[in-house]
């Protein structure tokens, strides 16, 4: 019976399952509404583990505001782990909810979150353990709509023979106005096809099906165009202006079981303005929208109320560049000296940072180590991504962090950036060096930490770097290498210096995932299908699966990776509007070629991104003597 509990069922398997809390649900926060007087029905899934999935703000935030409204139900779905599976494909115990613990089957949609395209195989045994068909083609009026969102669906074409729709952006207004569509066309007792077009319509929200895709004999698109005449020939991404007017979560989850982050998290702004070449959430959250100082006390009082949490995180890209950060810091620090609340920001630049704030954030009495990511090893490589933090920038900061009684810090760095050389590389092993010098040298003792991080670069969709070509796995792991040697070359700190890296594999496949089209649906379902899940799990991830699936169903693997695009190549997503413009992005690909750096248009003229509607309008002063773009811009 639809809407039903699956759990008394499900309890009967959990003794024989490592972990069996995750699929307890009744997590504090948590909602559960009656089934009949429900309207709407949403699903929400993060394709991943419970651990991983729980803290996520934009599940989190979605499943809130949902739920808030009288005639409509939300519930949460996660990935299970292959024990689970196997017990629930041997008892036909179908995929359910930690909420209500209903079939998610029975649900009218099945929203996923996907942070990374490494969660699409989990969509698939989603799907399956659920027994929804698995291409869109086959579903009919009994089954959910299969709807994408996250910063890994801003190119959905490897996956839109698995879904029914995609939303680019933020999310909060697009599930509310989804909703008025689908409480009408349930009343007016539209069919499945009608359903979608009435979405498709709206130019917010993307189907696949009404748009065809074209080849050209060399493999490269020849157009993607729409096959009906009442859909837009580009599809639009959301964005939310006024972020205090959504406040979410108001009330943040709390999990039963162990979970990758322990704390209350409130987003301070979203979007970035650096301009960093590598990032796609930088370029695809523009523009830049900050949440007042009142908004986000507002939050942290009512989310540690509400949850009883001991730390907050100060959540955004870069949350130091909050225009106002240092009087929330000092604000929110205030308020609560002497008790047991620390404040975090998790994500900080070189060039932001200061001991001031730092010091707020510390009142608490808790020093955790501190993060910052030069990204490149070289000032050359560093202007090609325009990440312009200089070595002395860095030094000078750990420097003061070191002396204010800070005794460990990260640095973070990608290799295989466009235009690296061996000698790039090399130089990330000498600034580690002088970080530990200078560390030393400012504490006077030899107990200081260093940990050197560093992960292979995927080129990604909406970025200026969507035309260069990957590095292919070989070329990683040799750097990686060369690396690994030359930090234990110098044995005066050799020790103090920690190294941890993930090889090039992992990023080869995420990078013929992000950048391919339609025809990788099939590498996807035959990984699948040859017992591929968790790929973002080390211990499940297997690269010769993949190979061997690209193998068996034609793919050339190289084609999508390690290719060099040119300026006139149709782009898969290219019929999906991030806002930027295509122009725009080449010509930053250009200067990142000629080693030209941009600074942060956010304090400057504008440069023409495409972002921004209106252009030439007379930039505004902020509250801190900083220059702002005007509302009427954005």
């Amino acid at each position: 019976m639809p809407g039903e509990s699956l759990f008394p069922r499900l309890e009967q398997l959990l003794p024989q399952v490592s972990k069996p809390i995750q699929y307890v649900g009744g997590e504090l926060n948590s909602t559960v509404k009656d089934w009949d007087s429900a309207a709407v029905r949403w699903c929400l899934m993060y394709p991943d583990a419970y651990e991983v999935g729980l803290p996520n703000q934009g599940v989190m935030i979605l499943y809130e505001v949902l739920n808030e409204v009288p005639d409509v139900l939300c519930e949460r779905t996660y990935s299970v782990w292959p024990d689970l599976a196997k017990l629930m494909r041997d008892q036909g115990v179908p995929q359910f909810t930690v909420d209500g613990h209903r079939a998610v089957r029975d649900f009218d949609v099945l929203g996923l979150s996907f942070s990374t395209e490494l969660g699409y195989t989990n969509m698939l045994e989603a799907l399956d353990l659920a027994g929804i068909p698995m291409h869109a083609a086959d579903r009919d009026e009994s089954h959910p709509i299969v709807l994408a969102g996250g910063h890994a669906a801003f190119n959905p074409e490897p996956i839109a023979a698995f879904i029914d729709a995609a939303v680019l952006g933020d999310g909060e207004q697009a599930v509310l106005e989804m909703t008025e569509i689908l409480r009408r066309t349930k009343a007016e007792g539209l069919n499945r096809h009608e359903t979608l077009l009435e979405l498709a319509k709206t130019g917010g929200v993307y189907v696949p099906r009404f748009y065809d895709v074209d080849y050209l004999e060399d493999g490269r698109i020849r157009r993607v165009a729409p096959n009906h005449p009442d859909v837009p020939w580009r599809v639009a991404k959301r964005t939310v202006m006024d972020l205090d007017e959504w406040p979410y979560p108001k009330k943040p989850l709390v999990p039963l079981a162990e979970t990758v982050h322990e704390r209350m998290s409130v987003e301070i702004f979203r979007g970035c303005t650096r301009g960093c070449r590598f990032c796609q959430a930088g370029m695809i959250t523009r523009p830049v929208r900050e949440r007042s100082i009142t908004g986000i006390g507002d939050m942290v009082k009512a989310g540690l109320e509400a949850t009883g949490y001991e730390e907050v995180g100060l959540l955004s890209l870069s949350s130091a560049d909050h225009s106002e950060i240092g009087e929330i810091a000092k604000g929110l620090a205030d308020r609560y000296e002497g008790t047991q609340t620390s404040l975090s920001l998790p994500s900080t630049r070189v060039d932001a940072f200061n001991i001031d704030l730092a010091q707020e954030l510390t009142r608490g009495g808790r020093r955790s180590g501190l993060t910052f990511a030069p990204e490149g090893g070289s000032e050359r490589l560093r202007k090609v991504i325009n990440k312009m933090v200089t070595k002395q920038d860095l030094i000078d900061t750990v420097t003061a962090a070191y002396s204010q009684g800070w005794r460990q810090v990260k640095l973070y760095f990608m290799c295989g950036l466009p235009t690296e050389t061996d000698e790039d590389v090399l130089e990330i092993a000498e600034m580690a060096r002088e970080v530990i010098r200078a560390g030393r040298q400012a504490t006077g003792t030899r107990d200081v930490k260093c940990t050197v991080s560093i992960g292979g670069f995927v080129p990604k969709p909406h970025t200026p770097f969507q035309w260069a070509a990957q590095a292919d796995p070989e070329t990683i792991d040799r750097r990686l290498k060369l690396l690994r040697d030359a930090i234990r070359e110098d044995k005066s700190t050799a020790k103090a210096i920690g190294y941890r890296y993930h090889d090039g594999k992992p990023g080869q496949v995420e990078g013929l995932l992000s950048r391919g089209d339609r025809r990788i649906a099939a590498v996807i379902e035959e990984v699948w299908r040859q017992g591929g899940i968790m790929d973002g799990w080390s211990e499940h991830f297997s690269y010769d699966r993949w190979m061997q699936a690209c193998t068996s169903v034609g793919v050339d693997v190289d084609w999508y990776t390690t290719r060099e695009r040119d300026e006139l190549e149709v782009l898969p997503w290219d019929h999906l509007d991030s806002g930027l413009d295509k122009e725009w992005l080449w010509s930053d690909w250009q200067d990142a070629l000629a080693e030209t750096d941009l600074d942060d248009c956010r304090w400057i003229p504008c440069f023409d991104c495409g972002v921004c509607p209106q252009m030439g309008t007379e930039i505004q002063v902020g509250p801190t003597g900083k220059k702002l773009l005007p509302l009427s811009v954005l």
